[in-house]
């Protein structure tokens, strides 16, 4: 028998008090073989992500089936409020579909997937939420700028160059060089040995950016995860094609721009944890932001690739975009 009035009832409403919120999906079954420093690296991951955050972010970790030691250190992060939200399968059911699972129970506007290895850099934030109200309808944003990124899911930026929406450059940007290539070097790709390289940019608003990103951390707009990516579990582990088509693809078919910041404002760390790295960490704690400003979003797009001729048709406007853009500014 229930006695008296459910108190929340009167409340009705939840006020929100954050537009960004960050997912971090770890799996760390064990401290053996190729895992056997993954811990200190996702720690240092943790604690960056923690101390360049302002008041207007909150955190959720997603706990994909990791050893106790991973738990305990999730649950303590979680009383002491460093993080919002903490999510536990006991069971690894898959990194896209923990990653997408836990963004769509996201209420804020700007959604920030990465991975468990990424290393923040004091004033991403603020620069990635910069782009998204400088520029017109952005979709991604991410703090690690990829120079080789120019035609990987970017046939929206393309368009919106052709059609003189935004300005373009080729410019060489050298102090970009030193972390490019550590981005480089932790996939395993060929170092880049000119620090002229010339990199895609866009500029709007007095604002510059690169156009395109890779998928280990982008910030994306929240309603390109309903409207955009499937609704159907990847049921996939890791890997394959499951973060190109509920991630990258999406960004593309939605119009949207894919973008990253002018300069690096984050490092993929892999597997091994080196000393640069708690460098970069110890100048976060000197230098960590603290403020945040409230950014208007564009309104929802209509859902029109739903059905595999939207999807041919698609493909064949990126592949006519990409031939215009390459003849125009080959």
């Amino acid at each position: 028998m229930r006695v008296g009035s459910n108190p929340q009832k009167q409340e009705r409403k939840v006020t929100l008090t954050t537009h960004h919120r960050i997912v971090v999906v770890v799996y760390i079954p064990n401290e053996e073989g190729f895992y056997k420093d993954s811990f200190e690296v996702f720690k240092t991951s943790m604690d960056s992500l923690v101390s360049t955050t302002n008041s207007k972010a909150a955190i959720t970790v997603v706990n994909n089936g990791s050893h106790v030691k991973v738990s305990d250190f999730l649950n303590a992060y979680l009383a002491e409020n460093k993080i919002d939200t903490l999510i536990s399968h006991n069971t690894n059911i898959g990194k896209i579909d923990a990653l997408i699972g836990a963004a769509r129970g996201a209420r804020e506007q700007y959604i920030t997937l990465t991975d468990a290895d990424i290393l923040f850099v004091a004033g991403w934030q603020e620069k990635v939420e910069e782009i998204f109200a400088k520029f017109p309808n952005v979709g991604s944003v991410s703090p690690i700028p990829v120079q080789r990124g120019l035609y990987f899911g970017t046939s929206s930026v393309l368009k919106q160059i052709l059609l003189r929406k935004i300005k373009f450059k080729l410019l060489p940007i050298p102090e970009n060089f030193a972390a490019y290539n550590k981005y480089l070097g932790s996939i395993n790709w060929t170092l880049e040995s000119d620090d002229e390289i010339l990199w895609p940019v866009v500029e709007k608003n007095g604002s510059r950016a690169i156009i395109g990103s890779g998928h280990q951390v982008l910030t994306i707009d929240r309603n390109i995860l309903f409207q955009r990516t499937p609704t159907n579990p990847s049921l996939t582990l890791v890997g394959g094609m499951s973060e190109n088509n509920y991630v990258d693809f999406p960004i593309d078919k939605s119009g949207k721009l894919r973008l990253a910041t002018y300069h690096n404002f984050a490092y993929h760390m892999g597997n091994n944890l080196e000393k640069w790295m708690m460098k970069v960490q110890e100048s976060n704690l000197i230098g960590s932001s603290t403020t945040g400003e409230e950014v208007k979003m564009t309104p929802p797009l209509p859902d029109l690739f739903n059905n595999r001729w939207n999807n041919k048709w698609f493909s064949l406007k990126k592949m006519i975009i990409k031939k215009l853009f390459y003849l125009f500014y080959n």
